[in-house]
């Protein structure tokens, strides 16, 4: 006998409207497979319909063409009772095509001014729950208009943020058209006049629940005269009476729940209301000042009734709404989820106390004040981790939210309280968010990858979100065809992306291609998902491997159509640092070439030097920076207005940050290594702003001013105009003050390339347009020079080892005077022909501190180990060196130092020979 299995199959009914029933079929008529290949239009229906329902509106609505019987299990009244449409573009159009299926639709999630007028094409006329967010543009003809079109509404929720063109006439308007109404909460409305809630009082007998937070002006009087209400919060808002609160309120009859949080509610009218009401059991007044201030605030009488406070233990307070005194501790909330015995009083009551509970934490967080450290680390993150449990979907949102805002100090620097972010995840806060990113319903997954992005700005915590598999989620997560999900997964893959220990796991997940693919999904008109995806890709294209990936997954071309069409400064900046990422890594892969090679990318980075915000400039010039390493690259910048640009932004950087300074100097250095462009430079006004650079007060801003001085000073024009600019004293400002050994080094140079004798061999033969220079005095300023290079030399020397070299040409002592001579920076400095030349030509010069400082400098280009000594061993060899270093060696009147230098790099020429002999 076959083994049977049932399954549900939908039939239509006499009016269209699909039902469910069953019959019994073979296991063999599943054919959910044939050939390898799985036919998902055999599933079960009861098994499509649950699939469909873990579906978004859009991908139901486009599944169900795939074939007649989806297209019927599609149209299944138990998918379309409750629709979520705050995830994509809803709009007129699109409540048209999806009306036919939406007849008995009765709630409904929206989000913004567009949704909201399209809501009425839905054809509801059954609705009965409308949930609105981004509300600021909703008008009160919109508004009229849907609760015209909607008698049956029952619940009518507009926020958190704040509703600010609603006024009180669209209140009456729900008061007159909505008789059924049970629960009205609005945010941030300017006025609620005594008409409006009279009318409210007058046609909604139902109405049980009202919430009218961080309003203005909310008549305290009319309030009294809803005796249907049982639940009632004006938390956040303003300029009430609490006088006449106090001697109206406590007489509605039915009052079960009130909440004052966030306000200026005082002691005496706390007490008179807890003191008077017969029915109030909870009244919660969380984050209200004037409250805590008071000193005699522990004497308030509660009659046995439920203060919430900032000063009180709510999990204990909670505790006590329960006969059962085993409820007790942080489980309270979900002790009582899980209770067997259901008590509807009290469950009305810890529901309600769920959402305005989640609400005050949200807006407190959002508002941060000074002092509630303690709360929020023996409660606050204990409270929003226990709520993010409840069954309410928009609490959890809410709770996930309120983690994700209560950990940030600093939202533009992304600074995190590190306690508080610790405190989430010691409480099992990563767990039980990851979870919450994994279910099916899209608003909460988006909230959950927000908290664990901010979260994970704590190393600790990012440690923790890698070690449950968070990677992996977030990764799977960048790829949804929700935009809010894949911002917030990328947002988390960026945060997680600064460790180094987390780059290789986020490549091995897939994170790489799902973030370029985010960024050709969302082009244009998402900002965020750029910002937040090129800024990952940036973080993961510093490391060698992952910036392989990048380009293989088409990140340069992604890129670099981010810098040449964005027009967001934040886009802007993170593409262009990833562009510079992707180049640092020079001989180990080919990307510095291809981004220099991909269409328009030099001109765009070029162009965006000249952008009116320092980030964006600064990442540009990085990245100019990096790619002027490849020689092809750093003729396209030059021909594409480089130059002028980069000396443009050297001239406006005084003031800047010391990181835009560095750029835009290192920028110029790796221009000025071609002859052609060190020229270009010193015509175009480079000199002064690099002088003026070099007296920075920033050790990474002297190297690069140095270096591209140094490259300058080769050619004896640029030589000239330092001298004419004051570039003498400030050079040997740097060789006497700088942190930096590579800074000292490149300026000791570069005063030696003044004052070898070439420029005084140049002097008569400037051109007309540099005639100013003739009148420069040279003898001072070489003088002042030699002086300080002498000196920088002998910072390096060392008396004893000197000795013991002189006497001994014994490895060990020439290793000694190498070690304390070494610059070790130096050793990734690459020399063209022309410079090794220039320094052997000085090996042979009159000053015996020249002759010193180029055997100085030859030492460093040439010690084993070197990234380029074998290169630059090369480059001398043809020059004829060692017949120059001999004869520096061996000279009678030549300095300790200079023979001692020229010996040990004779040395290292015959170690690259013997090399290469092998």
């Amino acid at each position: 006998m076959s083994r049977r299995v049932r399954r549900k199959v939908a039939n239509k009914g006499k009016d269209g409207v699909v039902s469910l029933s069953c019959h019994e079929t073979g296991v063999e008529d599943l054919g959910t497979e044939r050939n390898g290949v799985v036919d998902w239009t055999i599933l079960p229906d009861d098994t499509v319909i649950h699939l469909f329902s873990r579906l978004n509106y859009r991908d139901r609505a486009s599944l169900s063409s795939t074939c007649r019987a989806w297209r019927v299990l599609a149209a299944s009244q138990c998918l379309w009772s409750s629709l979520d449409v705050r995830a994509h573009k809803f709009d007129t159009t699109m409540a048209t095509s999806l009306a036919p299926r939406c007849m008995n639709l009765q709630k409904l999630k929206f989000r913004g001014a567009e949704s909201a007028d399209a809501v009425i094409h839905l054809q509801a006329k059954n609705l009965c729950e409308i949930n609105g967010d981004y509300c600021r543009k909703i008008t009160d003809a919109t508004l009229s208009v849907i609760v015209a079109r909607h008698e049956a509404l029952e619940s009518i929720q507009l926020g958190p943020d704040f509703c600010e063109r609603i006024t009180g006439d669209a209140i009456k308007a729900i008061a007159f058209c909505c008789p059924k109404l049970k629960k009205l909460r609005l945010s941030g409305i300017k006025d609620v006049f005594a008409d409006a809630i009279n009318a409210l009082a007058k046609h909604c007998p139902n109405l049980i629940d009202i919430g009218f937070l961080d309003c203005l002006n909310v008549d305290e009087a009319a309030l009294g005269n809803i005796l249907s209400v049982r639940f009632l919060s004006v938390a956040g808002s303003s300029n009430m009476n609490w006088t006449v609160v106090s001697h109206l309120w406590h007489k509605l009859p039915k009052l079960i729940g009130l909440d004052v949080s966030r306000t200026d509610i005082g002691s005496t009218d706390v007490s008179r209301l807890l003191f008077s009401s017969q029915s109030l059991k909870v009244l919660c007044a969380l984050n209200c000042p004037v409250l805590e201030e008071d000193t005699s605030v522990s004497t308030i009488k509660t009659k046995g009734k439920l203060l919430l406070s900032l000063f009180s233990d709510i999990f204990v307070e909670l505790s006590s709404l329960f006969a059962d005194t085993t409820k007790k501790g942080r489980n309270v909330l979900l002790d009582w989820r899980c209770s067997k015995k259901k008590d509807k009083n009290l469950n009305e009551i810890m529901t309600w106390l769920e959402w305005i509970l989640s609400h005050t934490l949200l807006r407190t967080a959002e508002s941060n004040p000074q002092g509630l450290d303690d709360f929020w680390l023996k409660q606050g993150a204990a409270l929003l981790l226990s709520l993010m449990q409840s069954f309410q979907e928009d609490v959890q949102e809410r709770a996930a939210t309120g983690l994700a805002t209560f950990v940030v100090i600093d939202d533009e620097n992304a600074s995190i309280d590190c306690r508080r972010a610790e405190a989430v995840m010691l409480d099992g806060g990563i767990r039980l968010l990851l979870n919450l990113a994994k279910c099916w319903r899209e608003g909460l997954q988006a909230e959950a990858a927000k908290a664990i992005a901010n979260l994970s700005v704590n190393a600790n915590v990012a440690k923790a979100v890698a070690e449950e598999g968070g990677i992996d989620i977030l990764a799977l997560l960048a790829r949804s065809m929700n935009r809010m999900v894949a911002e917030e997964a990328a947002g988390g893959l960026w945060n997680l992306s600064v460790g180094e220990e987390h780059k290789a796991a986020i490549a091995e997940a897939g994170g790489v291609k799902a973030l370029v693919d985010l960024i050709f999904k969302w082009s244009s008109g998402c900002d965020g998902v750029l910002e937040r995806a090129a800024g990952a890709l940036a973080n993961l294209a510093a490391d060698d491997k992952c910036s392989t990936e990048v380009a293989i997954a088409g990140g340069v071309h992604a890129l670099v159509m981010l810098a040449r069409s964005c027009k967001f400064e934040g886009v802007q900046e993170q593409a262009a640092r990833a562009l510079a990422n992707l180049a640092a890594h020079g001989d180990s892969n080919s990307n510095n070439a291809a981004v220099g090679q991909e269409a328009g990318a030099l001109e765009a980075l070029v162009q965006l030097t000249r952008s009116p915000h320092e980030g964006v400039r600064q990442e540009a010039a990085g990245a100019l920076w990096n790619l002027s390493f490849d020689d092809r690259n750093r003729e396209a910048i030059a021909a594409g207005g480089g130059i002028e640009a980069l000396v443009t932004l050297a001239q406006s950087c005084s003031n800047a940050s010391p990181g835009l300074q560095e750029r835009a100097a290192g920028a110029l250095w790796g221009l000025s290594v071609s002859e052609a462009n060190s020229i270009a430079i010193g015509q175009e006004g480079g000199v002064a702003p690099l002088i003026a650079l070099a007296r920075s007060d920033a050790e990474d801003v002297h190297e690069t001013a140095a270096g591209a001085l140094w490259n300058l000073a080769f050619n004896h024009s640029n030589a000239l105009r330092i001298v004419e600019e004051g570039g003498v004293p400030a050079l040997v400002h740097l060789c006497l003050t700088s942190e930096s050994k590579m800074a000292c080094f490149m300026a000791a140079l570069a005063l030696a390339y003044m004052f070898d004798g070439r420029t005084d061999e140049f002097t008569p033969m400037v051109t007309s347009s540099e005639s100013s220079l003739k009148s420069v005095s040279m003898d001072g300023p070489r003088r002042l020079a030699l002086k300080h290079i002498e000196a920088f030399i002998l910072r390096f020397s060392d008396a004893q080892a000197f000795a013991a070299a002189a006497v001994s040409s014994a490895p060990a002592a020439l290793a000694q005077v190498t070690e304390k001579a070494r610059i070790q920076e130096a050793g990734h400095l690459r020399c063209s022909g022309a410079e090794i030349g220039r320094f052997v030509s000085m090996l042979r010069n009159s000053s015996s501190i020249l002759k010193t400082c180029a055997a100085f400098a030859l030492l460093q280009f040439t010690i084993p180990g070197g990234r380029h000594a074998v290169h630059h061993a090369s480059l001398m060899q043809g020059a004829g060196a060692a017949r120059a270093l001999r004869s520096a060696a061996a000279a009678a009147n030549a300095p300790i130092e200079a023979k001692i230098f020229a010996r040990i790099v004779l040395r290292n020429l015959e170690h690259y020979q013997v090399e290469h002999s092998f």
